[in-house]
C-alpha cells in the first residue's frame, strides 16, 4: 500500500471501485478530520462573545486526551505481552519500544503544560464561569489509565467524599469497576518478577545469600565503631548502624513486610521484591540488561506522572489560586493532595534504593548461575532476550571458557565462625572441563522460565 500522505496513496474504500475520485483515501478522510476538527465548540460563543483564548483551552485538553487514548492502547498490549506464560520473548524488544512510546508521550504531556500557561489568569477568567459543572476531574481515560498501571481504589484522595467513579455514567462505572478487577501492569509485572531465576531455595538461593551479607555488612559496621578513634565517631557509626538495621529489618523479617502489604505501604509481594533486588544487584549480567531497563522504564512512568500532577497544580494555582474547582473540587488544595507517594504505582522500584548492598558485599554467583545469566539455550533466539528460557542441565562446553574466580570477585563481609574459604572452593572448582551445578536445580525438562 502507498502511503496516503506521500501523495502516492491509491487505496481504496472497501467495496470502492477506485473509479470514482471521491472514494479515493485522503488525507483528510483517512484521518477523519472533518470530525476531528469540528469538535471545538466555544462555550463562550454560545452565551456571549466569544473567548479567544477558550479555543486554546479545548484544543490543549482534546490533544490531552487523544494521546492518552494512545497511552492506554500501549498499555494493554504490554499488560496482554507481558501476562503470558511463558512470555514470547520475540515480543520482549516489542514491550520495551512501548514503554519507551509511552515515556515520550508523558514528556510531551508534561511540557504541554507550558503552551496552555500562556493563556493569563484574566483570559481564563472570562469564559470559565461558563464551564461548570465540567472539571477535569471528570476525565475518564486518565482514572481508566491509573487503574490499568494498577492504582488501588483506596489510595486515592477522597473527592467530594464519594467514589471518584460517582462522577460517570453507570457504563462508564462499570467499565472502571471492571479495570479495577483485571490484571493490571503491576500486577503481571509481580508475577513475572516472582520467578525470575536465581530465586529457587534448591538452586542459587539468592535471599540467603542475601540475607548473610546483609548481617556481614552489618557486623562489620560494628566492628568499625568499636576501632573508632574517639567517642563521638563512635557514636555517629552506632547511629548509623541503627538506621541502616531499621531499614533492612523491614524486608529481611517477612511479617513486617506483610503488615506494611496489607496497609497498602508497600505494593509487590515479598517475593516479587526479591526478584527485583536480585535484578538490580546484577544488571550488568548480559541477561539482566534488560529486566533492569525495564523496571527503569516503569519509574520513568510513574516519574513523570507525578511531575505531570506537579505542573498542573503549578497551573491552577497561578489560573485561579485558591478558589474552588469548576467541578466543585476544593481546586488547588485537592490537586495537590494528588502530588504524593500514595499514586505512584511502582513506588517499590524507587524504594529498591534502600536494600542495595555495596559492591563488595553482593554474593558472588556460583558457576551454575553465572552460566544461567550468560548462556541462551540454543533451542531459543539468541538475541538478548529479556524473558527467555535457559539451558542449565547439560552446558555446552565446546566454546565456553574455563570458569574462575578471584578473592576480589567475592563480598568481603563475613560473620565469626564463617570461613569465606568455604565459599572460595564453591567458585574454585570449576577447571573448564568440570562445572559445579549443585546452585541449579532445573525441571525435569532442564530449562528455567524467566517469564511472568
Amino acid at each position: 500500500m502507498s502511503c496516503p500522505f506521500g501523495g502516492g496513496g491509491n487505496r481504496v474504500p472497501k467495496g470502492g471501485t477506485g473509479k470514482d475520485d471521491d472514494k479515493k483515501l485522503t488525507y483528510g478522510s483517512y484521518l477523519q478530520l472533518d470530525k476531528l476538527l469540528s469538535c471545538v465548540d466555544l462555550q463562550s460563543a454560545a452565551v456571549s462573545t466569544p473567548v479567544h483564548d477558550e479555543h486554546l483551552f479545548i484544543v490543549t485538553h482534546q490533544a490531552y486526551e487523544l494521546w492518552f487514548k494512545q497511552i492506554l492502547f500501549e498499555v494493554n498490549s504490554i499488560i496482554d505481552l507481558l501476562g503470558q506464560v511463558p512470555v514470547d520473548e520475540k515480543k520482549q524488544l516489542v514491550m520495551m519500544n512501548r514503554l519507551e512510546r509511552i515515556v515520550q508521550i508523558l514528556k510531551l504531556l508534561v511540557d504541554q503544560i507550558y503552551v496552555l500557561e500562556t493563556m493569563t489568569p484574566l483570559s481564563f477568567s472570562e469564559f470559565r464561569d461558563y464551564l461548570s459543572p465540567a472539571s477535569g476531574f471528570q476525565s475518564f481515560q486518565f482514572r481508566l489509565l491509573e487503574n490499568k498501571l494498577g492504582l488501588k481504589p483506596g489510595m486515592r484522595v477522597s473527592y467530594q467524599r464519594q467514589n471518584y467513579a460517582s462522577v460517570y455514567s453507570e457504563e462508564l462505572q462499570a467499565t472502571l469497576k471492571k479495570s479495577e478487577e483485571d490484571p493490571t501492569l503491576l500486577n503481571v509485572l509481580e508475577r513475572w518478577l516472582e520467578r525470575c531465576p536465581g530465586l529457587e531455595e534448591d538452586g542459587f538461593n539468592f535471599w540467603e545469600k542475601y540475607n548473610y551479607q546483609v548481617r556481614a555488612y552489618l557486623n562489620d559496621h560494628l566492628t568499625r565503631a568499636e576501632a573508632a578513634e574517639s567517642e563521638a565517631q563512635r557514636d555517629q557509626i552506632l547511629n548509623d548502624h541503627k538506621s541502616v538495621k531499621e531499614t533492612f529489618d523491614v524486608i529481611l523479617d517477612t511479617d513486617k513486610y506483610k503488615a506494611l502489604l496489607a496497609r497498602g505501604d508497600v505494593r509487590i509481594s515479598h517475593k516479587a521484591l526479591q526478584g527485583a533486588l536480585l535484578i538490580s544487584h546484577y544488571r550488568e549480567e548480559v541477561r539482566f540488561h534488560q529486566p533492569f531497563q525495564f523496571m527503569t522504564r516503569l519509574m520513568d512512568i510513574d516519574s513523570l506522572l507525578t511531575k505531570w500532577r506537579y505542573n498542573h497544580v503549578m497551573m491552577v494555582q497561578r489560573m485561579i489560586g485558591s478558589k474552588p474547582g469548576s467541578g466543585g473540587s476544593s481546586g488547588y488544595h485537592y490537586l495537590r493532595s494528588t502530588v504524593s507517594d500514595r499514586y505512584k504505582v511502582f513506588l517499590d522500584l524507587f524504594n529498591l534504593s534502600n536494600y542495595l548492598l555495596p559492591r563488595n558485599y553482593i554474593p558472588p554467583l556460583t558457576p551454575g548461575m553465572k552460566r544461567t545469566l550468560s548462556i541462551p539455550n540454543l533451542n531459543t533466539s539468541v538475541d538478548g532476550s529479556m524473558f527467555r528460557r535457559f539451558q542449565i542441565g547439560s552446558p555446552n562446553r565446546g566454546g565456553a571458557g574455563p570458569l574462575s574466580s578471584s578473592p576480589g570477585s567475592l563480598g568481603r563481609g563475613s560473620l565469626p565462625g564463617t570461613p569465606e574459604d568455604a565459599i572460595f572452593e564453591v567458585l574454585s572448582s570449576s577447571d573448564g572441563d568440570e562445572e559445579d551445578d549443585s546452585d541449579q536445580s532445573p525441571p525435569a525438562n532442564g530449562q528455567i522460565v524467566f517469564s511472568a
